[in-house]
């Protein structure tokens, strides 16, 4: 049997044909294809590589699902769904991408960890830096923007936990220029539940509008400093709301119960930002500014806790459905009544 898959795959080489073993990454959206769909894009180690441009040049593929909603309108808006240290759950991206698609938007929900070998990194954040999925979210925005049903004007994006930060780090004109030339920028940002003890800052900003969702008994990525850091995006201009949801904890949006889990790593005992600007890392506590690499990933091994609570809470679901519907109806400007009938 292994000889005979052997020469099957030999022989549609040579014909020509395309192996199930290799991806074909697409860089085009023309003939309005949907479903799974297989795209370029790369893997920064941090901001710094991102930001230059200087990340491995071989990249990666990763792939996405794409769901068009059943609506008569010609050009849709859109949304890139970004997944969690989890990875993409059961009942989560899939479940918020109907409810978009319910709204006449378009979604593509991307896997990050899938193409790098990775199911988590819940309890190791170092094992692939945030930069790679925002990466991924930037390569994603380029490429639904090729789409004929797609209105380019009209992509947002919405996080989970570390998609959480994926949808507010791409308000940050530097990082977005690492991955797109041109003015092609993300329309509108949904952050569930972001980790935002380590803020990502920079001087220009896309300003576009922002919108957070916070479990309010949160102990994994704790609401107070993402209510800091919606401060610090309306201080520069930018439309950000911040909603909390009281006695919600991490992944409220699930349908597993709240239990305590001590492995998980969380970074809500650091105190310090990430200037992307200048490619440094300053602490609050001691006022010192990091460059060198070493320290940085020492003072960040040195700052991370273990143990939280996640679990599902129906009440904040269902506020958040409505929170997330009402902001983006205003941001895409959505007619009601141009979902056809399934």
């Amino acid at each position: 049997m292994r000889l005979l898959a052997s020469s099957i795959v030999a022989t549609s080489l040579l014909l020509g044909m395309s192996s199930p073993l290799v991806a074909e990454p697409l860089s085009s959206l023309a003939d309005g294809r949907t479903g799974r769909i297989e795209f370029q894009s790369a893997t920064p180690s941090g901001p710094t590589e991102l930001v230059r441009r200087t990340y491995p040049a071989a990249g990666v593929v990763v792939p996405g699902t794409l769901t068009l909603p059943q609506t008569t309108d010609d050009k849709i808006p859109a949304m890139v769904i970004a997944h969690g240290s989890g990875g993409i759950l059961p009942g989560r991206e899939a479940a918020w991408a109907a409810r978009l698609n319910a709204l006449g938007i378009a979604t593509f929900v991307v896997d990050s960890f899938t193409p790098r070998g990775l199911q988590s990194t819940s309890r190791d954040q170092s094992r692939l830096s945030t930069m790679a999925n925002l990466a991924d979210a930037l390569a994603a925005l380029r490429l639904l923007a090729t789409h004929p049903r797609i209105d380019p004007t009209r992509i947002g994006v919405m996080g989970f936990s570390r998609g959480g930060q994926v949808a507010l780090y791409s308000a940050l004109e530097p990082l977005r220029q690492g991955m797109i030339d041109g003015n092609l920028r993300f329309a509108a940002h949904v952050a569930l539940y972001p980790s935002c003890s380590i803020p990502y800052r920079a001087e220009r900003l896309s300003g576009a509008p922002i919108l957070m969702l916070l479990g309010g008994a949160d102990d994994y990525t704790p609401a107070a400093a993402c209510r800091d850091y919606t401060a610090w995006f309306m201080a520069k201009g930018v439309p950000a709301k911040v909603i909390s949801y009281d006695g919600a904890y991490h992944d409220f949006d699930i349908s597993d119960p709240p239990r305590f889990l001590p492995a998980l790593q969380s970074a809500r005992g650091c105190n310090a930002e990430v200037d992307v600007d200048s490619g440094t890392v300053r602490r609050h506590d001691t006022g010192e500014a990091l460059r060198d690499p070493v320290a940085i990933s020492a003072y960040f091994r040195s700052c991370m806790q273990r143990g939280a609570t996640m679990g599902g809470n129906a009440a904040a679901l269902a506020h958040a459905e409505q929170d997330v519907a009402t902001f983006l109806r205003n941001t895409f400007k959505l007619q009601v009544g141009k979902l056809q009938v399934r």
